[in-house]
């Protein structure tokens, strides 16, 4: 038996070195980020078999390779959007520079449509939340869609697939799209109660014996509901109890933002867009884009995509446009805080040019190797003027940026390398005076439930914390 083991391990030694250096090779014609290329090769040197079956499932970069596409060619309804700003006129527009500045590089770098008399409504109480999700869904005479990350199988999933299952009675075309990993606890019997009431379901980028694992680090962490074309909703908030009962955390804090008028078209075109990825169908019909109602309001918004499917990581780009040409403050909520260097920068800069610059995070979190991870970058946020923030006692799922009274981000992407880089995600840029000052004043509401880092204390911390920290920051590209 040794002998034969021995044989077999001569043939197999030679070939698995010859695929580690290929896909080494492979890594650096990449030209990725040096620090993250680095990260992989020690993980495929270092661990042997391991490596490579933790690069074959999270380190391989399908960006470059066009295997997920969003077919704008072929996709939605082609249509002149309402109450849209063109590039001529976001350049005469009068507005602040770094607002306008803002607009132009997403609609350069992700063709974002700037809409324009909205009626906006942030929301930050969750139970508000789904009271008000309900009741538009309730109110609906011909189409939902629902998009989500997580639907669960529990008391607020099961109130929403009796609902949907009502309205499909009444001859409401329902769609839904799931994130098949994120809704994993999903049970089969879930599903096809909505399938057998009419409702077309497709779960995202499935995975499995079936389908393969190719896949499985991009995910669709988008959340997204539209009813009838004329009521947008976007932000944080899953389809679970978390957000109204808690859960070992506490209470989920998350934000959504509710839109009514010419932006929901910006929804409707991701949703439709996700659908034709999802189900290979195009849905063209005019009354999925009905006509706004002009609410007269002197706002603006631009509904922003980013995934392997676009070209550019769109959404990073826009918050670190907003950072950089902030003037007074920048509020940031996130759950999550393990950021590439372009936001760091972004954050140090602006706040050694004397902006106030607030970052909000939960103290508790459900990843300990993340918080470890996040952890380590405090320090030098704090030598720089950044105000850090540790939400108590409850889970801050929030993932808000709030600027200058002048621009609001509302979306489903966490500040980090996963939701930048690999999730397919959303996000609303909102230029609006009234939603600005809503978010400021929320987050300062939050903040009475915050203790603030002191840097001398944090600079004291014990060594094995900081030790423990920067292991795991190490591990930052990769998570």
């Amino acid at each position: 038996m040794d002998l034969v083991w021995d044989i077999i391990s001569k043939i197999l030694t030679p070939f698995y070195i010859y695929v580690v250096v290929m896909v080494i090779v492979g890594i650096l014609s990449e030209n990725r980020n040096p620090v993250k290329t680095l990260a992989w090769i020690c993980v495929l040197t270092l661990l042997p078999l391991l490596g490579l079956v933790l690069y074959y499932f999270f380190g391989r970069d399908l960006r470059g390779n066009k295997i997920f596409s969003r077919q704008a060619s072929a996709v939605g309804l082609y249509h002149t959007p309402a109450n849209a700003i063109s590039t001529k006129e976001i350049t005469h527009a009068v507005i602040p520079s770094s607002v306008r500045k803002s607009m132009l590089l997403l609609k350069s770098n992700s063709q974002a449509v700037v809409y324009e008399n909205s009626r906006i409504e942030p929301l930050v109480e969750s139970s508000e939340t789904f009271r008000q999700i309900f009741k538009d869904i309730s109110a609906a005479r011909d189409h939902i869609h629902i998009e989500f990350y997580i639907l669960a199988d529990d008391e607020v999933g099961n109130r929403l697939r009796r609902l949907l299952i009502h309205k499909a009675r009444q001859k409401v075309r329902v769609r839904v799209i799931y994130d098949y990993v994120g809704s994993y606890n999903l049970s089969e019997a879930f599903v096809e109660s909505m399938r057998n009431a009419g409702i077309y379901v497709q779960p995202f980028l499935p995975v499995g014996l079936k389908f393969g694992f190719g896949k499985l680090n991009y995910r669709n962490h988008r959340k997204i509901i539209v009813v009838d074309g004329k009521v947008g909703y976007t932000g944080g908030v899953n389809i679970a109890d978390r957000y109204v009962v808690g859960n070992r955390l506490g209470n989920w804090r998350d934000t959504m933002v509710r839109i009514e008028g010419a932006a929901v078209q910006g929804i409707q075109k991701v949703f439709l867009t996700d659908w034709y990825l999802v189900e290979g169908k195009q849905i063209n019909a005019e009354k999925y884009y009905p006509k706004p109602e002009n609410y007269g309001n002197t706002n603006a918004v631009q509904v922003v995509v980013s995934g392997p499917d676009t070209e550019w990581p769109n959404i990073l780009h826009g918050i670190v446009s907003a950072i950089t040409n902030a003037t007074k403050y920048v509020y940031i909520q996130s759950p999550y805080f393990v950021p590439p260097e372009s936001i760091l920068t972004a954050l140090e800069t602006t706040a050694l040019s004397g902006v106030d610059v607030r970052l909000m995070l939960p103290r508790k979190s459900d990843t300990p190797v993340v918080a470890a991870a996040t952890r380590s970058y405090f320090l030098r946020l704090m030598q720089s003027g950044v105000h850090v923030l540790f939400y108590n006692n409850d889970f801050l799922h929030s993932k808000t940026i709030v600027v200058d009274d002048s621009l609001a981000i509302i979306g489903s992407a966490n500040m980090d390398m996963r939701s930048y880089e690999q999730n397919f995600e959303v996000a609303s840029f909102i230029y609006d005076v009234d939603t600005a000052t809503s978010l400021k004043e929320a987050f300062r509401r939050d903040m009475q439930k915050c203790e603030p880092l002191i840097l001398s204390h944090w600079q004291n911390r014990s060594f094995w914390n900081r030790m423990c920290e920067s292991a795991a920051r190490l591990f930052s590209p990769l998570i």
